[in-house]
């Protein structure tokens, strides 16, 4: 993998992406965004919680720069911030449903 150790900084940085994916309603708004952006309201409809529950798990992942906002009018658009997240999400998936020996 890597030849250097990490940075104490960056050791902290993977841990604290990796706490906030840890849980499950966030890995569930994730997918949600997958195919691409979507409005608190619709995402609270396909991951089956509240409008104020989706903004407050929005609020976490836009923090550690998993999701991005886009305003428009009186509505918010997030999608998923870039293509490492989802790739992210595709190998930790492709490791969980690989079959164990």
């Amino acid at each position: 993998m890597q030849m250097t150790p990490l940075q104490p900084r960056t050791v902290e940085a993977l841990a604290d992406t990796f706490r906030v994916l840890g849980d499950p309603t966030r890995v569930r708004i994730l997918d949600a965004l997958a195919p691409g952006e979507l409005c608190v309201c619709d995402i609270a409809s396909l991951v089956g919680i509240s409008e104020s529950a989706v903004s407050h798990q929005l609020r976490l992942l836009r923090g550690m720069r998993l999701v991005r906002p886009r305003r428009s009018g009186r509505h918010v658009y997030y999608a998923v911030d870039d293509h490492h997240i989802l790739e992210l999400l595709r190998q930790a998936l492709t490791h969980v449903e690989e079959p164990r020996s």
